[in-house]
């Protein structure tokens, strides 16, 4: 009786734990023993497998230093929101942290670690590569493709610790502006609609909102000899 009360319910609820289907049984009226619903559970072998931490490699703390110039340090990080019929999509945003520039947004369903490297090779094109990408521990981060990447490029990887996203600082302030002006600002049908109004905010961004760490300077001032057409990345 208990067998077939235990099999019925983990069919028809193949997520729920030992005490979520015990419970269900006292609800059904039955007044079984819990020890010994628990061992017929388990020699239904019916536990759940959880699913195992993937280990990490020790990661030490990053210390948010301004680097002296340009093209030092980047840093990257995902964001994702969803279109008004219920897809999700990402975005990989990308900044110089020296002047707080972004460099890019690339927009997507998806985006693998293939895509995170030809985005950033892309704008490597229009800014040469850094010494230097600081971000977290994403699984596109970590895969060997953009390991191997960074290492064809003489570029070193600073791996934030896990749970401390203080010390990727810039871009999650960054990300923060971002969602406020543009992800929360509209409800998108398609991804044209949020690359267009992404495209559009940048070069505010970049050339005209004024930035409390650069002294209410914009990341690049009026006064810089900068083709804005050239240095855009194309959010596709």
């Amino acid at each position: 009786m208990i067998k077939n009360k235990l099999l019925m319910l983990s069919a028809k609820h193949p997520h729920y734990g030992f005490q979520t289907l015990f419970g269900l049984l006292r609800a059904m009226g039955h007044c079984w023993n819990h020890k010994r619903v628990r061992r017929i559970y388990c020699d239904l072998s019916l536990n759940l497998k959880r699913k195992p931490k993937k280990r990490l490699a020790p990661r030490t703390a990053q210390v948010l230093n301004v680097p002296a110039s340009a093209k030092h340090t980047w840093s990257i990080d995902f964001m994702h929101d969803v279109l008004s019929h219920g897809r999700r999509f990402r975005t990989m945003n990308v900044i110089d942290d020296y002047r707080r520039q972004c460099l890019g947004i690339k927009i997507a369903f998806s985006l693998p670690s293939t895509a995170t490297t030809r985005h950033l090779d892309e704008i490597a094109c229009v800014h040469g590569y850094p010494t230097f990408i600081r971000l977290d521990n994403g699984p596109e981060h970590i895969a060997t493709h953009f390991k191997d990447w960074a290492e064809s490029h003489n570029i070193t990887l600073r791996f934030i610790q896990p749970g401390k996203p203080a010390q990727n600082a810039y871009i999650e302030r960054f990300n923060r502006t971002y969602r406020e002006a543009i992800l929360d600002m509209y409800i998108f049908d398609n991804l044209q609609e949020v690359k267009r109004l992404t495209n559009q905010w940048i070069k505010h961004y970049n050339f005209e909102r004024p930035h409390q760490a650069l002294g209410m300077q914009p990341p690049i001032p009026n006064t810089a000899n900068f083709n804005y057409e050239n240095s855009l990345l194309q959010l596709g």
